[in-house]
């Protein structure tokens, strides 16, 4: 049976710890949520065909562009999207924890400020 959501979640944590922890402590204070599907403005602000489009999603203001003269308005957020993960692992055949595992790390990219192609290419290596 696939995760819902809270089991979904405690896989998220769990990975979280496994992340180096010169990346995790730049990371306190990100909160993680898991969701069915990305919200109607997100999918309208990223241009997205279809909600499974997108594994999750960074939203807060990434670490190069923080400053201490102006304050965040909001908390940083990660958001994992059940669904398309599950789409995703069912089409893929991948480990599922580690395919959570793969985009909780591609978003702290994005908190840390890196694109998709800046972080396609660390993984390429």
């Amino acid at each position: 049976m696939p995760p819902n959501l809270d089991q979904m979640e405690a896989i998220a944590a769990r990975e979280l710890k496994t992340v180096p922890g010169e990346l995790r402590r730049h990371i306190k204070g990100v909160v993680i949520r898991v969701e069915e599907f990305p919200d109607d403005d997100v999918m309208a602000d990223l241009g997205l065909e279809t909600p499974f489009d997108l594994l999750g999603l960074y939203q807060g203001v990434s670490l190069d562009r923080k400053s201490v003269s102006e304050p965040a308005a909001d908390i940083d957020m990660i958001f994992l999207y059940r669904r398309p993960i599950l789409d995703y692992w069912a089409e893929s055949g991948e480990d599922l924890t580690l395919l959570i595992r793969h985009v909780l790390i591609h978003e702290i990219g994005h908190h840390f400020g890196l694109s998709d192609a800046d972080m396609e290419r660390i993984e390429d290596g």
